[in-house]
């Protein structure tokens, strides 16, 4: 009897120290550094022809819930909320207004339609309609 009763307070303490461990949370991944796209779904256009000078970069701002880069062009900078897995971006404000071709419009459209992100296997930041990848980011050289 008094085996068992070790034997169920060593499996209550096990389980109670393990609910207690603070797992890292996923949108942590999102902080701290630039995101560069290496790839963007739907365009007839190749990618390096989108972006043949530079590609559009992202980095996420925790403190003011906004998100600012350049989409290969011009800078921008919009508000966005997460929830979960489920993100959305606002209407990116004001920005230089130079024309450099169709990538810039692209990016911005589909910034706009994404609902979820994910992080692959090799670290990768998904942004997704659904489970629909629609822009991989890698993480640039900050």
């Amino acid at each position: 009897m008094k085996i068992k009763n070790m034997f169920f307070s060593s499996i209550c303490a096990l389980i109670i120290i393990s609910c207690a461990t603070k797992k890292p949370v996923e949108s942590e991944k999102l902080y701290n550094t630039t995101w560069e796209l290496e790839y963007i779904s739907g365009p007839r256009i190749a990618f390096g022809g989108l972006y043949p000078e530079k590609k559009p970069i992202i980095s996420f701002d925790k403190e003011t819930n906004k998100v600012s880069g350049n989409n290969s062009c011009n800078g921008y900078s919009t508000g966005y909320t997460l929830t979960g897995s489920s993100i959305s971006f606002g209407e990116p404000g004001p920005s230089t207004m130079m024309y450099c071709g169709e990538g810039e419009k692209v990016f911005l459209n589909m910034i706009k339609k994404v609902n979820r992100y994910s992080f692959d296997l090799d670290g990768k930041l998904n942004l997704m309609i659904n489970d629909v990848p629609m822009m991989r980011f890698k993480k640039g050289n900050n």
